[in-house]
């Protein structure tokens, strides 16, 4: 290198690139249902199904409860555990609702579907309707690994996986199991749904927007000169 500016054929300077936004996100990879960071710690992430808390009686919701505060207590590894909320747009819904009233050729029928839709209406101008999904987070610290973890760096990425694997899966089976008990659903999040949720995360506008099966992506790599 030696200094000058390069430039094009009409000799003018050539920007530099700039940082793109991937430069800022913290995910380095997902393999699995393993999300590895950059700084080579990883995760695996449990989603847990909601239950309609408030249709319980007064004894099936502190039994809830106490279950729940059992659980916690009980897990030998941290958690984060993380609640997403997102307003729901239910434009296209009162769409299909008003396409099967014009369709509708029975009066009465007709008149409550209408009703109903005016029940929905009136309920979204009075309350924000919400959907919420919640994440039990595992984590994986590359100082797990020993000595060798301090220096992740230069340790190969595939290995970090496998170690990852090794330690996380053990943790993941044992609170799925914990969930189950006191009649939680849990899954894990596998490549193809976590791709979708941080795509979605860092795409507000785009909430809920389903992605092509994630392995046909090609990295696009930006080169100069």
């Amino acid at each position: 290198m030696n200094g000058k500016k390069t430039t094009n054929k009409n000799s003018q300077p050539i920007s530099k690139p700039k940082a793109s936004t991937q430069s800022f996100i913290e995910i380095e990879d997902i393999k699995d249902d393993v999300l590895l960071l950059k700084d080579f710690s990883a995760v695996v992430v449990v989603e847990v199904g909601a239950v309609n808390f408030w249709l319980l009686s007064a004894e099936e919701q502190n039994s809830i409860i106490y279950a729940y505060a059992g659980l916690l207590n009980s897990l030998s590894f941290p958690v984060q555990i993380l609640i997403l909320s997102n307003k729901i747009d239910v434009s296209s819904y009162l769409d299909y609702l008003d396409n099967k009233i014009n369709k509708q050729s029975n009066e009465l029928i007709k008149n409550r579907m209408t009703s109903y839709r005016e029940f929905i209406k009136t309920i979204i101008k009075k309350n924000t309707v919400l959907e919420k999904r919640f994440f039990f987070v595992i984590p994986f610290s590359p100082l797990e690994m020993g000595i060798s973890g301090a220096n992740s760096s230069r340790l190969n990425k595939e290995y970090i996986f496998s170690r990852a694997k090794t330690s996380l899966y053990p943790k993941r089976d044992h609170l799925i199991r914990l969930l189950s008990k006191i009649g939680l659903r849990a899954s894990t999040m596998q490549k193809q749904e976590l791709t979708e949720l941080f795509y979605n995360l860092y795409n507000p506008s785009t909430t809920g927007r389903r992605l092509g099966p994630i392995d046909s992506y090609t990295d696009v790599v930006l080169t100069t000169g």
